[in-house]
């Protein structure tokens, strides 16, 4: 059923800031909604209820109907916003494991996605989330994303010389790393990008697609037929969380076919997207275990 605007999730005393919503012309509850990469969706808030089978269901819970977006797919939304799935359906813990993009025309990979215990959890390893309390808000921070404390990162056996202060958040809110499975390349703030920039035209410099910008962006990018040897020049890349915590992406890995023979590392710039905050995207989420355990 739809929401009308009367309704006090409409226009609730303390709004979400990501879901500003309106009243449209039918008296219905309008929302719109912009995700870290850019990408948009819009349309109606209504109630439904979800079954996962026979016997599992939830109470009737409000989510978005689309009329307009950029993906026509949908999107689960697992933030810690009240509107969320995980906040509505009382979700205490979720994972996921996205699979690794096959350039196999016609094979679509599979990952997997739990709610609640991971049978696979025994061999995980954890950090703690950011969190801020609301007399912490700061204009360029978004509160409901799940915030790491990423430490530094490394190309090869090298730690860039990037200060961790530059992936926290400062007194305006900048540098939230944030991680986020909707967005697909990691974006990352100037001072950290110019780093890995800079670290890889030493390394590869020369075969660079000059002038090329990959989603407005990206411009670590690469024509030809042969990523894994660009991927090997460059070497392993590292996010580091400390507690022994890392995002280890292979060599072999590393650069992103975009189309057209071209391949980028899987890295954008945050300002070139109007963003103040470091975005771990779903392109350096592949192949790994993310769980988040939201009531510990």
């Amino acid at each position: 059923s739809d929401l009308p605007c009367s309704h006090p999730l409409c226009k609730p005393r303390i709004p979400d800031f990501t879901l500003p919503t309106s009243c449209d012309s039918n008296r219905l509850c309008h929302y719109s909604y912009f995700y870290a990469d850019g990408t948009f969706a819009e349309g109606n808030l209504v109630k439904e209820k979800f079954t996962f089978s026979n016997t599992q269901s939830t109470p009737p819970l409000i989510l978005g109907c689309a009329d307009e977006s950029t993906d026509d797919k949908g999107i689960l939304g697992m933030n810690l916003g009240r509107r969320s799935f995980v906040t509505q359906a009382k979700i205490s813990k979720f994972s996921y494991c996205i699979p690794t993009r096959s350039n196999r025309p016609g094979f679509l990979p599979t990952g997997s996605f739990y709610l609640g215990e991971n049978p696979n959890s025994r061999g995980f390893k954890y950090v703690a989330l950011l969190t801020f309390p609301e007399s912490q808000r700061m204009p360029n921070l978004d509160p409901l994303a799940y915030t790491v404390p990423l430490q530094g990162i490394r190309i090869g056996p090298k730690r860039l010389n990037i200060p961790a202060s530059v992936f926290r958040p400062d007194a305006g809110g900048s540098g939230q790393t944030m991680v986020d499975s909707g967005s697909e390349f990691t974006h990352l703030v100037d001072v950290a990008y110019d780093k890995v920039k800079e670290e890889v035209m030493k390394l590869v410099g020369s075969r660079l697609k000059k002038g090329y910008v990959y989603g407005a962006t990206a411009d670590m990018c690469f024509d030809g037929k042969n990523p894994v040897e660009i991927g090997r020049l460059i070497g392993d890349l590292a996010f580091e969380f400390g507690r022994g915590v890392e995002i280890l992406v292979e060599k072999q890995r590393l650069l992103v076919n975009v189309g057209n023979g071209v391949h980028c590392v899987g890295i954008g710039r945050s300002s070139m997207l109007g963003a103040a905050s470091n975005i771990i995207g779903n392109v350096h989420q592949q192949n790994l275990w993310v769980e988040f355990d939201v009531t510990n």
